[in-house]
């Protein structure tokens, strides 16, 4: 059950306050959040692309064609797993997204949903207007 405004608030708060107290303790209990979840997955994720670049050497070396091609492939999806993940990472006393980023995010969501709606109307408007003529 997700937190109301004023819980959301209080949080916050609290949070603050304890930066301001212990920024250390603080700090600490931080890192074992997502911070150190995404760090880990970027490490993981280089090292993959190190692995790939290993397959796609070997692939090489052998002239087996699909090895390098997994290589390549194997890079690329770890290349992209690094790079959202490290994107995705909040900064030392930066909150994930909370409450604030999942409205924001929602709104977003209709507004892209209302402009292909409109999008839709007219194509479909224009679809009647030469189908009739």
């Amino acid at each position: 059950m997700p937190l109301s405004e004023h819980e959301q608030r209080m949080l916050e708060q609290m949070e603050r306050a304890l930066y301001a107290e212990d920024p250390k303790f603080a700090s600490a209990l931080e890192g074992s959040g997502l911070r150190t979840y995404t760090r880990r997955r970027v490490y993981q994720a280089v090292a993959g692309f190190l692995v790939g670049i290993a397959l796609l050497m070997a692939g090489m070396v052998a002239k087996q064609v699909w090895l390098s091609v997994v290589g390549f492939l194997v890079m690329l999806g770890c290349a992209v797993l690094a790079v959202t993940g490290w994107r995705k990472a909040p900064k030392p006393g930066e909150q994930a997204a909370g409450a604030d980023g999942q409205q924001a995010a929602r709104r977003q969501g209709r507004q892209k949903r209302s402009m292909m709606d409109r999008i839709e109307q007219r194509w479909q408007k224009r679809r009647d207007e030469q189908g009739g003529h």
